[in-house]
């Protein structure tokens, strides 16, 4: 009972504070390694980042110059064979993030994130908010995902 009160109430806290959960798919930072699960945090008002077990990056909001949001749908063709040929009918959206910025040195860089569906649209806006570009959508289902 403790535990159902408790995991809605953190996940609350966690979209009052700028933060949402993700997954590091890839890009250029040598720190992260990709499938590392974290936390995006834009409650920072000077940096971006992405916390992981084991690495974390900060992206300064004036370095980005690149916000890219879109969908991908799979089949769940694994879960049809094992469980139930029912699964081929369902579809699931990842959500992915990808930022442009250029470091220190001036050498553009890239980082994508596979994004918690439920915390997308809070992060959206306040990374445009807060870089003053527009999130460029991949497809009109992702801008409806976005956008809400």
């Amino acid at each position: 009972m403790y535990m159902r009160l408790c995991v809605p109430m953190l996940l609350i806290a966690a979209g009052l504070y700028g933060q949402t959960r993700a997954e590091y798919v890839g890009g250029t930072e040598p720190s992260l390694a990709g499938g590392r699960g974290g936390v995006i945090d834009t409650g920072d008002r000077q940096y971006f980042a992405f916390y992981a077990k084991g690495g974390q990056v900060r992206v300064a909001y004036d370095r980005i110059n690149l916000l890219e949001y879109g969908q991908k749908v799979d089949r769940r063709l694994i879960e049809a064979i094992v469980i139930s040929p029912m699964f081929l009918l369902a579809k699931t959206r990842k959500h992915f993030l990808s930022l442009g910025y250029t470091d220190a040195d001036g050498t553009q860089q890239a980082l994508v994130f596979r994004v918690n569906k439920n915390g997308i649209r809070a992060a959206l806006v306040i990374l445009e908010a807060r870089t003053g570009l527009r999130v460029q959508y991949q497809d009109p289902e992702a801008r409806k995902a976005g956008k809400g």
